[in-house]
């Protein structure tokens, strides 16, 4: 029920910036801003393959990942933000070489047949439960290069427990909590920022950069 609750949510959901983004589309800007800044910093060590988790209409991918990747692989259940990913992102004629699969599955279910220089997760990991949430960081694990990584960007929870959102059927973490399943999926934190410049009022939203941590 909880994942059929939050498929209904988003089916109802136009396929736009602003329906993506919950009616904020004007922090779109800024909130790429802050991942490019992020991706500089961390030095990704290449730039042959890229999947974006959760992608709906391929904002992330479009503007942050395909300008940076030679390939950009795409995971996105429902079938009308897929379809509009494939428009947006495989029509502009500057990038459509760059567009590369769209898995039309839930992360829960994902199973990646590449291995990826960056695997970047946003805005979706409160729509998995806890056992699917660590089920997956673990097969992302196994989808990374070598020295490759895996990023996050989430909103957390202020309190110590996750915070329910009945509407979307989706759950907001606590910090400390994505830190300690990152870790127990075999994961070491590398980086830790927290966006800035978003409106305020919302939750906080952190950028997390992990790699394999090979001694587990």
């Amino acid at each position: 029920e909880f994942y059929s609750k939050a498929q209904k949510y988003w089916s109802e959901v136009p396929a736009t910036v602003n329906g993506m983004l919950g009616g904020l589309g004007y922090i779109s800007a800024i909130d790429v801003q802050g991942s490019k800044n992020f991706i500089r910093e961390i030095k990704v060590p290449g730039k042959r393959w890229a999947l974006d988790c959760g992608a709906g209409i391929g904002r992330v991918s479009r503007n942050l990942l395909m300008p940076l990747f030679t390939k950009v692989d795409l995971v996105e259940q429902d079938p009308t933000f897929a379809e509009k990913a494939r428009e947006l992102c495989a029509g502009d004629e500057a990038r459509c070489n760059n567009f590369g699969q769209v898995y039309n599955v839930g992360l829960q279910e994902f199973v990646a047949e590449h291995k990826y220089e960056l695997i970047w997760s946003q805005w979706v990991l409160g729509h998995l439960t806890d056992p699917d949430l660590l089920a997956f960081f673990r097969r992302m694990r196994f989808a990374l290069e070598p020295d490759a990584y895996f990023c996050i960007k989430e909103n957390v929870s202020q309190t110590k427990a996750a915070v329910k959102d009945e509407e979307d059927s989706s759950v907001t973490r606590p910090l400390e909590i994505y830190e300690r399943i990152l870790k127990e999926a075999g994961f070491r934190i590398v980086r830790k920022v927290r966006q800035q410049n978003f409106p305020k009022g919302l939750f906080p939203v952190y950028m997390i950069a992990c790699k394999s941590n090979t001694k587990t």
